[in-house]
């Protein structure tokens, strides 16, 4: 058995713990399966934004017309794009497991491990198995694509996760999708503007259930108009298509999905490919956690404390895996503390101010803090602002509104916004939050006009009340 001064299990958001204790002097034992940057580099975030991007072109480019410029998109070279980002994503994974190779302090394990007791772990190395262990242990084991035991036929029939879509080099004719979440928004979006025919079946009654109700009905309505939208089914099974009774339009043979409503109702689809986009389940098991006494919730997501520590002795778990977030930049944070708490031997606790997230779909969305529908209380302000109501949103072909939550002393409670630039124009919340700021202030902030951000003032406020000064 070798020993380390650290163990750090997977090579996302880990391998940023790892040469932060490397650069420290100590001796890390980093264990990873695939290629180092995890799902966010290799399955994730960066491939599916670089391809979005080529998506957003596409569709502005269509959309041209509404403001009186003649273009259109004669053809889209579906493989090179993808093969484009891919070598593009694999050459900055490659770099950096060379860098992990390079320091006299990383020992790199590429290889599938596994705890076979406390903060030691089984690898399959070169010549076979071999332990390793070390007195702290950062667990980093990621996630991976949810595949539901409730859909039958996923034995028999081929479909594609998020990850396979990310490098599907030939685009179908005509893609279902199953899940209403998050990747089937951004999925949707980015194979529908590369010219597939999209449909989406979601079981929650609108796309994008765990945004405020407002939002999530906006963006149903948006993709509506553009894909089929199938909202309040549950799919149940994939098979083989046969023969030539496809509905009207779509594939003859193909892949067949069928769905159930809550009231019965049955519903079939066919594709020439399927994505089951239902959600993510934490690598905790996978990685045998509970051999190293590492106790894990009712969906099986690491359980820590307030400084990232885990039920076993000397273990800290962060990202995915723990499940505080499943967002790269929460998991970015959660790697500074235990860079803190694991390596430097503090006692830190972790916080999370600002938080937001976003959405990189058509239309994009951004959100903070607590829905209105989350929100245990009566005594709130809400604010609301039309992309419209602004000298640069009403030039847009592209509609969407900003919503403001606040407490009566002025705390923000809650802001989400929909439509273009969402992701970007969230963060002028999130700073002013993790800053200390209220919703007064961010609603007397001077803003530029007529930029967009004016979006963001107008819903804060109507939220507080302030007259629509210098908008």
């Amino acid at each position: 058995m070798t020993e380390f001064d650290l163990l750090v299990l997977g090579g996302g958001t880990g391998n940023v713990v790892a040469s932060a204790a490397a650069e420290e002097g100590l001796d890390v034992a980093l264990v990873e399966r695939d290629r180092l940057g995890g799902t966010c580099l290799n399955r994730g975030c960066n491939p599916s934004k670089k391809l979005i991007h080529r998506a957003d072109v596409a569709e502005t480019v269509r959309r041209a017309g509404a403001l009186g410029v003649d273009a259109s998109v004669e053809d889209v070279a579906f493989a090179d794009v993808v093969d484009e980002v891919n070598r593009e994503i694999t050459n900055a994974a490659e770099s950096k497991a060379e860098t992990a190779r390079e320091s006299d302090r990383i020992t790199l394990f590429r290889a599938e491990g596994r705890f076979v007791g406390k903060r030691t772990v089984e690898v399959d190395a070169e010549n076979g198995p071999e332990e390793i262990t070390a007195e702290r242990v950062v667990f980093a084991g990621g996630s991976r694509p949810m595949i539901p035991d409730s859909i039958a036929g996923t034995d028999e029939v081929d479909f594609l996760t998020s990850a396979d879509a990310l490098r599907l080099r030939e685009r179908p004719d005509r893609l279902v999708i199953a899940g209403g979440g998050y990747v089937a928004a951004e999925m949707g979006h980015f194979f529908g503007a590369m010219g597939a025919d999209v449909a989406i079946v979601g079981r929650s009654e609108v796309l994008l259930d765990r945004e405020d109700r407002d939002v999530a009905e906006f963006a149903t309505d948006a993709y509506a108009e553009r894909h089929e939208v199938h909202t309040g089914y549950e799919v149940t099974e994939l098979a083989e298509g046969e023969g030539d009774d496809a509905e009207e339009g779509a594939v003859e043979g193909g892949k067949l999905v069928r769905a159930e409503s809550k009231d019965g109702e049955e519903l079939e689809l066919r594709g020439d490919e399927v994505l089951l986009a239902t959600g993510r389940r934490p690598n905790a098991d996978s990685w045998n956690a509970d051999a190293a006494g590492i106790d894990t919730d009712e969906k099986g997501f690491v359980e820590t404390d307030e400084y990232l520590e885990t039920s076993a002795d000397g273990v800290w778990a962060i990202g995915d895996v723990a499940g505080n977030y499943m967002f790269k930049h929460s998991g970015d944070r959660e790697a500074e503390f235990a860079v803190r708490n694991a390596v430097r031997g503090e006692r830190a606790s972790v916080d999370y101010p600002g938080m937001a997230h976003a959405v990189f779909g058509s239309p994009q969305v951004g959100s903070l803090g607590e829905t209105e529908g989350d929100l245990d209380r009566d005594d709130y302000d809400v604010g609301t602002f039309a992309y419209d109501d602004t000298a640069l949103g009403s030039a847009l072909v592209q509609d969407g509104f900003a919503k403001a939550l606040a407490a009566p002393d002025g705390e923000v409670l809650g802001f989400h916004v929909v439509g273009p630039h969402a992701s970007m124009l969230v963060h002028e919340v999130a700073t002013a939050v993790a800053a200390g700021a209220d919703a007064d202030r961010i609603a007397e902030t001077i803003h530029v006009h007529p930029a967009l951000s004016e979006v963001v003032q107008g819903a804060f406020r109507e939220a507080r009340g302030h007259p629509p000064t210098g908008i």
